[in-house]
């Protein structure tokens, strides 16, 4: 989750998502395209300023606007990808989607999930190479978590298994990497009053350092951090005290402007990215 980006895959915003109704999306209002895409061209240049390559996934996704959320769909392993299967109904397809654009890169299927599994990459993080942790939620179930476990317990991969909250329902989109993301080696960031409590006692027993967001900026996705490298992170402007924080603890912080891709549509850079080589 945090060593060196070396390649991600990114999707620029199209016209599913500027025509996007917002009472359906779940969005707080109609995203206006032209400033999306560049609101989106800037994100991509400051991730290969960084040093990563940029590949973008270009099937056809019509009248698919969370298509840009390239993080849920799949989930990567060292051992190729894992085909998840979206809790959000209005996204089922992108699934088999980004599969075909994982072969046009070379990139092998691990695993598909079938069947009444649900599942969405916004519920997972890697806490060490060896251990996955999940949070079962609206959007990622028990027979999903099931499957996942099915296909990396040869692999000597632990998942750990986590229930998250209620906290606004099942239209909103509460991932497990909504309340925290990893930027530094034993560092994360973030949102307490919503962690499951057997996932902040872990990572009291592996000795991470907690940097706490401010309430305030729990509604402006404080906690949605792509680590580029250890202790290097990129967020959402209008934070600044969550960026004060990172800073104090010693990250080095890049800003990005997403008023029309992030604060509409409810998704920050680990939302709008997926790596897929780090190291």
């Amino acid at each position: 989750m945090i060593a060196p980006l070396r390649r991600v895959l990114m999707r620029r915003p199209d016209a599913a998502f500027g025509n996007a109704d917002p009472a359906a999306w779940h969005y707080t209002s109609r995203p206006s395209l032209e400033p999306a895409q560049a609101e989106h061209d800037a994100l991509a240049a400051t991730i290969r300023q960084s040093g990563a390559e940029v590949v973008y996934h270009e099937q056809p996704q019509p009248e698919r606007a969370d298509a840009i959320f390239v993080f849920d769909p799949t989930l990567i392993t060292d051992h190729g990808a894992i085909v998840l299967s979206m809790g959000k109904e209005l996204r089922r397809g992108e699934e088999a989607a980004m599969a075909q654009t994982y072969a046009q890169l070379g990139i092998p299927v691990l695993a598909t999930l079938t069947g009444e599994a649900r599942a969405e990459g916004g519920d997972m993080f890697w806490l060490d190479e060896a251990t996955l942790a999940i949070g079962i939620g609206f959007r990622t179930n028990h027979e999903g978590v099931r499957q996942i476990r099915a296909a990396l317990d040869p692999l000597g991969v632990n998942v750990l298994a986590y229930d998250l909250p209620y906290f606004t329902g099942p239209d909103a989109c509460l991932h497990l990497l909504s309340l925290i993301s990893l930027v530094d080696q034993r560092m994360a960031v973030v949102h307490p009053p919503l962690m499951p409590v057997a996932l902040w006692q872990e990572l009291q027993r592996r000795d991470y350092t907690l940097v706490v967001i401010p309430e305030a900026e729990f509604i402006s996705q404080a906690t949605n951090v792509l680590a580029l490298a250890p202790g290097q992170c990129l967020m959402l402007e209008g934070n600044p005290g969550t960026k004060r924080l990172l800073e104090e603890a010693g990250c080095e912080v890049q800003t990005y402007r997403g008023e029309e891709i992030s604060f509409k549509a409810e998704g920050g850079p680990t939302c709008l990215t997926r790596p897929i080589w780090r190291g």
